[in-house]
């Protein structure tokens, strides 16, 4: 049940780029605006657009979309295609893979762990996340600089 950074990171510039829209932002931007290494996100961002959340745009005002709008994309479809199985122990996903399945006492509570976390990444999409990050960057305190 352990979420990655890459799966962090994903959703992270997913926003990014989203809150930009409908311009495309270079990957460089991205990487600089989250404090991430930009060879890391050029991989995530491969496995991204492999996966259509988001697409290239070439050019000199080119960089990434979001190939689909914010409120079809869920935090579930973007960790699943980043991870893969988020199932919290194997026999969730792959019976086969335990002789103690239907006969264990733990197996109920995996898979109501299992159930909640599909509800709540299922239950969030992409345009959540990106008012959130609004709502965060209005209430940042504003720096006024000294008069000289």
């Amino acid at each position: 049940m352990w979420v990655s950074t890459k799966a962090q990171y994903g959703l992270r510039a997913l926003v990014e780029i989203g809150l930009r829209a409908p311009e495309a932002v270079p990957l460089k931007e991205v990487a600089e605006a989250q404090g991430i290494s930009q060879h890391y996100l050029e991989q995530i961002a491969a496995q991204l657009r492999r996966a259509g959340f988001i697409r290239s745009v070439r050019g000199a005002k080119g960089g990434y979309r979001l190939a689909r709008p914010p409120e079809k994309v869920t935090a579930l479809e973007v960790v699943e295609a980043l991870e893969g199985s988020l199932a919290p122990v194997s026999c969730i996903e792959d019976p086969e893979s335990c002789a103690k399945v239907g006969q264990c006492s733990t197996e109920l509570l995996w898979r109501r762990v299992d159930l909640a976390m599909r509800q709540v990444l299922g239950g969030t999409t992409l345009k959540d996340l990106i008012e959130e990050r609004r709502l965060l960057e209005a209430r940042r305190p504003i720096q006024l600089e000294a008069a000289s």
